[in-house]
């Protein structure tokens, strides 16, 4: 053990990296291995923790990152001595600074992979000036509080690196948690959003460049010279990599081909080339993670690579190191610093000096682009979200000795401040999504006068699984000869996750917005876009593939909005569970079974929910070899006349043959049947709806032998599934209203873990017909819940207000 006679303190002993355990006398905590455990294992509890307290406000993760990282440091929980020497003591923060600095390394790596320069360099005119106010006014506003923060608290420092990290520090807009809050907020395709991502993007280029000058100004070295050569050098890197790491990547991303699994050797290569590239920046003198963020912008992002490499990378890295970054950030972070009025109110300067350089800056530019004022005001909102681009600046500049402990302090609020209030803000100026709810259309259901209008489907899907049965239920339903009378709406359901990949996700969607079709361009999003496409081409029907990516507490809203504008008759979902060999069905996300739910109660119009049992084969079925019997199982009720219409529509089809089954009861058994709230009024009423209804189907099949009407008597609940059993083997559809009505519908209510199915659909779930697939039929009503319907009416009251102001 060394002794440091300058500051009269015992050198920490190394630590030894494992433990004999506790049995042979060690004690665990003492050695790096299970004490590194034991920290990020707390760490993650309560940054997982936080987050879920700050779901309801819809902050992003890094908010709670953030907080935690403060919790654990010495402003709150460090404050117990006995607390840090045991989870946090000095001679493992080497350990914990080392892998949190690994974290960032891979994590700007991913940030490169995931900024396209392509796009960069298609940036309008409008989002480049206001990237350029977004920096120039900060920026300037920073140098300018620099001053004020060197007289009071940042005596002594470098006053040219000072300058250029308070700069930065105000300036800096961190583009991949913007992102995030934009697709939570539903903005990423209007037309704020758009401006904002390709600002922020201009901007973080911008800024990492003014970095990378701040980080070669705050060397050690007295010489002038010093910090010219890092720069110099710095730059032939970067030229370098520009002239050489394409050529090796893209050779790489030839040999890989889609569909295909990538090779091992070349994840390894380029995970490699990151390390190597981040040592070549730390010699050089900038840092690591200059170097993995030059690879990362690098990689061809249109390859099977680099979909790979995410994938491999980020959940380890978003998961792990990237907590342990905010807790390192943390330890170094003492609110007690902060004490006496001066130093609150310095505090208090920079935030509203980081405020207004970005929301003035931005608003004004957006004004004179004569963008509306509500827009300007959110677009400077969300140009100030910081987040962990801030922290790393930050800690850059702790670790080269240009903050001291107190500026670090008020730094780090302010950016958790600003990260904080940028959603709700947003969510109180800007309101796009509700004036779409006001907009009306006539073909809410498949039951129509009008039967050559077109006829719309929002067909859902979460994978490829569905996507055969889907296109073989679209095949059906062209109804008429005239394919051109359908248009499908093919949306991919994508849970939007805290994980880099949803950015990747996220600029796929804002190629052609959110959700997006693809308008005659040929498509690079894989195989599922290619077979509908294909479909298109083969079938005539016009098919527009869409992603839609939220969060699965929002992901209804996508759906119903997506319904209401592109005016749909039908919302068609995929059962939550889907079959397996033995015929069973099996829950693939018990998360979309309260989506298909809350789409039930929200949907602008009719609903239908597929049980999948493989209709038509695992492949598409062309128009000239479809052979299917469709079967409507008609108890009574709106429903099931939607399922009627839709079955008489499949028959129009001429491989369709369909079959009609009506139940009725014996008079007898209709006189035991207790009826509950269920006046006799409105039970006359049904029976003559129904009648009406089937007297008119009647009326118009009368001549097409394709077509089979029965009706069968049921005494009991028995005689009605071995009925239902029998239809069943002959089919290879079912088609079932979601809550039929009538006397027989009565003797089947049971409770089931599916009320989204109805008894019906929730009966023909069991493995007796386990070879027929199962739509489930909702029909739209214009009865609206009464909370939708008060949100309704608020939102056209402020419309209105709007309009008169």
């Amino acid at each position: 053990m060394g002794l440091n006679t300058t500051l009269g303190q015992t050198c920490p002993s190394p630590m030894k990296a494992t433990s004999n355990g506790i049995l042979q006398g060690d004690n665990p905590l003492d050695f790096a291995l299970p004490l590194a455990s034991l920290q990020i294992c707390l760490v993650i509890g309560l940054t997982r923790g936080i987050a879920s307290l700050l779901r309801p406000l819809r902050q992003p993760r890094v908010v709670a990152e953030i907080i935690g990282g403060i919790l654990l440091g010495p402003s709150v929980l460090g404050r117990s001595k006995s607390f840090l020497q045991t989870i946090f003591p000095s001679k493992s923060l080497t350990v914990m600074d080392t892998m949190a600095n690994f974290g960032l390394i891979l994590f700007m790596f991913l940030v490169g992979l995931e900024l396209n320069l392509r796009s960069l360099g298609q940036t309008g005119k409008k989002a480049l000036g206001i990237a350029i106010a977004g920096i120039g006014l900060p920026f300037a506003l920073g140098i300018g509080t620099s001053f004020v923060l060197r007289e009071s608290i940042s005596e002594g420092v470098n006053s040219t690196s000072f300058l250029v990290f308070m700069g930065v520090a105000l300036s800096i807009t961190a583009f991949p948690v913007l992102a995030r809050i934009l697709a939570e907020l539903k903005l990423l395709t209007t037309d704020v959003g758009r401006i904002a991502m390709s600002a922020a993007a201009v901007n973080d280029v911008a800024a990492w460049i003014l970095l990378a000058l701040a980080i070669a100004l705050s060397g050690s070295s007295h010489s002038p010279f010093v910090p010219f050569w890092i720069f110099l050098s710095g730059c032939t890197f970067v030229i370098c990599s520009i002239i050489i790491v394409p050529l090796i990547f893209n050779w790489m991303a030839r040999q890989c081909h889609e569909g295909e699994p990538v090779k091992e050797t070349y994840i390894c290569a380029a995970l490699a080339a990151v390390l190597a590239a981040g040592f070549l920046t730390d010699a050089i003198g900038i840092h690591a993670m200059f170097g993995a963020f030059m690879i990362g912008v690098l990689i061809p992002k249109d390859s099977p690579l680099a979909g790979v490499l995410v994938e491999k990378v980020e959940d380890l890295v978003s998961g792990i190191f990237l907590p342990l970054y905010f807790v390192s950030s943390g330890l170094k972070t003492n609110i007690a610093t902060i004490e006496g009025l001066q130093s609150w109110g310095l505090l208090v300067l920079v935030i509203l000096t980081a405020c207004f350089g970005k929301i003035v800056g931005t608003v004004v530019v957006s004004l004179s682009c004569k963008v509306p004022f509500h827009e300007a005001l959110a677009l400077g909102f969300l140009m100030n979200t910081k987040g962990l681009v801030e922290l790393i600046v930050l800690n850059i500049g702790k670790d080269r000795k240009v903050l001291n402990d107190q500026v670090f302090a008020i730094m780090v609020l302010m950016a958790l401040f600003t990260t904080f209030i940028t959603t709700p803000l947003v969510m109180v100026v800007y309101k796009p999504a509700r004036r779409v709810r006001i907009v009306d259309y006539k073909h809410r259901t498949i039951e129509r006068k009008n039967s050559k209008a077109q006829f719309r489907i929002l067909a859902c899907f979460h994978s490829a699984r569905n996507i055969p049965s889907m296109i073989n239920l679209f095949e059906a339903s062209r109804g008429t000869r005239n394919s051109e009378a359908v248009c499908v709406y093919a949306m991919h359901l994508m849970e939007l996750s805290e994980r880099s990949s949803a950015i990747l996700m996220v600029h796929k969607a804002r190629k052609n917005g959110l959700p997006f079709w693809h308008k005659g361009i040929k498509s690079d999003s894989g195989h599922i876009v290619v077979a509908f496409e294909a479909f298109e081409q083969l079938s005539h029907i016009t098919v527009r593939p869409m992603t839609a990516i939220s969060s699965m507490t929002d992901l209804h809203e996508d759906i119903c909005t997506t319904a209401e504008r592109k005016r749909a008759a039908i919302i068609i979902l995929p059962f939550h569970k889907h079959q397996r060999l033995d015929g069973s069905l099996e829950t693939t996300q018990s998360d979309f079974q309260w989506v298909n739910q809350r789409v039930l109660e929200y949907a602008p119009c009719s609903v239908g929910i597929l049980i999948d049992r493989g209709l038509g084969g695992t492949i598409h079925v062309s128009a000239s070899r479809v052979s299917y019997s469709v079967a409507v199982l008609f108890f009574g009720g709106c429903d099931d006349c939607e399922a009627l219409a839709y079955g008489a529509r499949m028959a129009e089809h001429p491989g369709i043959s369909l079959m009609i089954i009506r139940f009725l009861l014996e008079p007898e058994t209709t006189q035991n049947i207790v009826r509950v709230d269920v006046a006799e009024s409105s039970s006359t009423q049904l029976r003559s709806m129904d009648e009406e209804v089937l007297s008119e189907f009647r009326t118009k099949i009368s001549q097409d032998l394709s077509i089979i009407y029965e009706e069968k008597t049921v005494r009991n609940t028995a005689e009605t599934i071995c009925i239902i059993r029998e239809v069943s083997r002959d089919c290879n559809l079912l088609l079932v209203g979601r809550k039929p009505q009538g006397e027989v519908a009565l003797t089947l209510n049971k409770r089931t873990d599916c009320p989204e199915l109805g008894p019906v659909g929730s009966l023909l779930t069991s493995m007796e017909f386990s070879t027929t697939s199962v739509l489930v039929i909702q029909q739209y009503s214009d009865q609206l819940s009464p909370n939708l319907a008060a949100e309704l009416q608020e939102d056209l009251s402020e419309d209105e207000e709007l309009e008169s102001n």
